[in-house]
């Protein structure tokens, strides 16, 4: 089965670059924590030394939901176990929902029309919803830009 994969999808027989897929996501927010002022409240006072700062977004992102490698920086949550997880564009801070579930995803990757949706519409993952919810808006600002 591993030969099987989208035309543009992660080679799931090159180690190396599943490993660099399976990576991307917190290299991506390390880079971010380097070049931008970003820190959630919750993860306490923000260190003045950047690999305090570092270690910090490792931590919680080990405990996030591991991300699983579609196309590109699009990824499916692992957690939790079922059906129905939204697909997640992982580019840092500017993190996106990009599909409600994987079927509708592979949809919207093939169409040319807007199919934008509200929020309330994808499935809570764990951090990973809050990220696409912190992403420079609150959520009530981000629902009303995408019901617009």
């Amino acid at each position: 089965m591993r030969e099987k994969q989208p035309v543009e999808g992660h080679d799931w027989n090159d180690d190396a670059a599943i490993r660099r897929a399976l990576d991307f996501p917190l290299a991506r927010l390390l880079s971010s924590i380097e070049r931008n002022p970003f820190w959630w409240p919750e993860w306490g006072e923000r260190p003045s030394d950047m690999q305090a700062r570092k270690e910090v977004v490792r931590d919680v992102v080990s405990h996030a939901p591991k991300l699983i490698p579609l196309i590109g920086h699009r990824y499916l949550p692992e957690e939790p176990h079922e059906s129905g997880n939204p697909v997640f564009s992982v580019f840092g801070f500017d993190t996106i929902y990009y599909g409600t579930d994987l079927d509708d995803y592979f949809k919207r990757e093939n169409t040319t029309h807007d199919l934008r949706l509200p929020l309330s519409q994808f499935k809570q993952i764990r951090f990973w919803s809050d990220l696409v919810a912190r992403n420079g808006y609150s959520l009530e600002e981000l629902e009303k830009k995408l019901d617009r």
